[in-house]
């Protein structure tokens, strides 16, 4: 490949555009499924440039910066698929029964394109003037570094595009099995307890076990905290007033964890999400005024720009803003046309702007501040969706106040998850630009064209979510949705959405149980102190992320399982070859692996959601094997178990082989 000291060198391409965009459309149908299933996402950054690497590779004159362009615009994917934490709320509330293109293409697109015009003015206070750690920004750096600067680095880009391979191949047919009832897609035991009931299950998701692996073994304690709290201490506690027997002792379990005990972990979560983004403040602010003071001081000297200090000029920042805002108007005056709160609509729209444009701002200021000290994908954005719907709701709900009855309250609900997803696109997109920009500075890449990069990976993930989204809605549907009318009888359980929308509701209607998610939010403030102890105590060597484990207490145990399994695996995985000459390649190899695994199942099951529908069965891959479902459970654990120890074992050799 080409050298790095070109003047100027090869950065935006047909071809690196067009590989991108593909990476993009992939990336953002397994993010969609991903998302919908647990509630989390993960950064497609490193994947999407090791890809890039092994295929550019074939080109002589390919550069760094060229696979720089390729990583920022995938990384589109990893971000904007974001707003299914939200927008499947608009159907489990009855509003919609499909997911219409235009409206969720507008907001993916108008909430992306703000979240890269927000944070342009930003980057030389919190990027090239910041000792801002961008752990993902400075590992995909250095994955670009490794794969262009040196032979074994190409050689270990094209093992890297056969790990990510063997990941995908691997959770596909782990995934077929499953849905082929040749394995349980669910390996559970409830029991009970005393004078009440509890238990523990865990799908049989390679998915999971991948996402835990990235999460990393603090989170990984904090979920596996948030388990036992759940399921060793709430539900015995909460099942004690019920008769119980062992029979029942499943429904009742998990009833009362549907119930109460998930509203304990939604008040954890907001609290935590609370402390958190107010430990910011300070620290954002100041971002804020070193951005605005260097762009004082570089328009009194009014010297020529290097190239790699180049940003989108601030005219065109502010234009298009403006400009967007245009749109932004007609998409919400268009969604309340014909509604019970049409009449409200010109109030409405002004309120919905104005948040979109003020919510937006300091959402995407502190998600591009987090990315910067924590990583883009352990970034609390569900504490930016939390705290964006409930200022939506408080601030739609006062202009409706007068009029408000059941059907104005539901209006106003979707009203307010509608502006909710716009801001959440501006917020993590505004996450992802920084942490893009953080990989080219350290590659010698031109700001203004990762920018352009950025906005066209929006506009090719703005087009693929509606059709996903759609399609898993017809296949599966989400859980309690009123119209329901999937064809097969497991819906995806869309945690997140599901959080926002009873908010949303609890606001707005004043139907939450409000008792549980304050003394949830008590639990929350508890386990920040936790948190700040044993970080004070350790010299911050130790930490228990409180947001983590009021995930743990709101998400399925069957989804927090295999998350907690797979961190474990990774830290074992990493401690065992931390030593060697080769380890730091290892676990390159291992994130890829992994990234596989997320891939692989989630576009087997949009496969499969596209199979449900086109043949009319929910289960159309099913086979009568006669197994017992405790066989199907062995079968499970022991061929997961043997995939993920093998595949560890292949990446520790791989490394070896190229770093020999």
């Amino acid at each position: 490949m080409a050298e790095l000291s070109q003047a100027e060198p090869k950065e935006i391409t047909i071809r690196g555009i067009l590989l991108g965009i593909v990476i993009t459309l992939v990336f953002t149908a397994a993010q969609v499924y991903l998302g919908l299933k647990v509630g989390l996402t993960f950064a497609t950054s490193i994947p999407a440039a090791v890809i890039s690497m092994a295929l550019l590779s074939a080109f002589k004159d390919a550069t760094i910066q060229e696979n720089n362009i390729v990583q920022t615009i995938a990384s589109a994917a990893g971000t904007l698929a974001s707003v299914i934490f939200v927008l499947p709320g608009l159907l489990m509330i009855g509003w919609w029964a499909n997911v219409p293109f235009w409206p969720t293409f507008g907001a993916c697109a108008i909430g992306g394109v703000l979240g890269v015009m927000y944070t342009v003015p930003l980057r030389r206070a919190l990027v090239s003037q910041s000792d801002l750690p961008y752990p993902e920004g400075v590992a995909a750096a250095e994955v670009l570094k490794v794969g262009t600067s040196s032979r074994s680095g190409a050689a270990e880009g094209k093992v890297g595009l056969w790990a990510v391979i063997w990941g995908s191949v691997s959770s596909a047919l782990f995934a077929a099995a499953a849905a082929a009832k040749l394995m349980a897609g669910e390996v559970a035991y409830y029991f009970k307890t005393g004078s009440g009931a509890t238990g523990i299950g865990a799908s049989s998701s390679l998915a999971l076990i991948g996402a835990g692996h990235l999460m990393g073994i603090t989170v990984g304690i904090a979920m596996l905290a948030g388990l036992i709290i759940a399921w060793g201490v709430l539900v015995p506690l909460l099942t004690a007033a019920e008769p119980v027997t062992t029979a029942a002792a499943a429904e009742l379990a998990t009833t009362v964890w549907r119930t109460k005990v998930r509203l304990l972990g939604a008040g954890a979560i907001g609290a935590a999400a609370i402390v958190t983004l107010a430990s910011l403040t300070k620290p954002v602010i100041g971002g804020l005024q070193s951005a605005m003071a260097a762009a004082r001081n570089a328009k009194v000297a009014g010297a020529v720009i290097e190239r790699s200090e180049q940003d989108l000029p601030i005219f065109i920042v502010g234009l298009v803003t403006l400009i967007a805002m245009v749109p932004a108007g007609w998409l919400l005056a268009t969604f309340l046309q014909g509604t019970a709160i049409a009449s409200l609509g010109l109030p409405l729209v002004a309120v919905g702007v104005a948040y979109i444009l003020v919510a937006g701002v300091f959402a995407a200021a502190v998600c591009g501040y987090m990315a910067g000290l924590i990583g883009s994908s352990n970034s609390p954005v569900s504490g930016i969706a939390i705290l964006t719907i409930l200022g939506a709701s408080l601030s739609v709900g006062m202009v409706g106040k007068h009029v408000m009855g059941p059907e104005v309250a539901h209006a106003l609900v979707a009203f307010a998850l509608f502006v909710t997803t716009v801001v959440l696109a501006v917020a993590v997109i505004g996450n992802d630009n920084l942490q893009d920009l953080k990989t080219g500075q350290l590659v010698g890449a031109t700001p203004w064209k990762q920018q352009v990069g950025l906005l066209i990976g929006v506009a090719a993930g703005s087009a693929v979510v509606p059709p996903v989204l759609e399609l898993l809605n017809r296949a599966n549907g989400f859980a309690g949705a009123p119209n329901l009318q999937a064809i097969s009888n497991t819906p995806l359980a869309a945690p997140q959405a599901t959080l926002i929308s009873t908010l949303a509701k609890g606001v707005i209607g004043g139907d939450l149980r409000w008792d549980l998610v304050l003394y949830g939010a008590l639990l929350g403030l508890g386990l920040v102190l936790v948190d700040f102890i044993l970080k004070k105590t350790s010299g911050k060597r130790y930490s228990l992320p409180p947001l983590g484990v009021g995930l743990a207490i709101y998400l399925p145990s069957a989804v927090t399982a295999p998350v907690v399994v797979g961190a474990v695996a990774g830290w074992l995985f990493e401690r065992a070859v931390h030593s060697q000459t080769w380890g730091e390649a290892a676990k390159r190899m291992g994130v890829l692996i992994m990234s596989g695994f997320i891939v692989g199942e989630s576009l087997f099951n949009v496969a499969l959601a596209g199979l449900i529908v086109a043949s009319g069965s929910g289960e159309p891959l099913a086979i009568d094997t006669g197994m017992s479902e405790h066989v199907q459970m062995l079968v499970a654990l022991v061929v997961g178990s043997a995939i993920v120890s093998g595949l560890y074992r292949w990446a520790a050799n791989g490394a070896k082989r190229v770093h020999a």
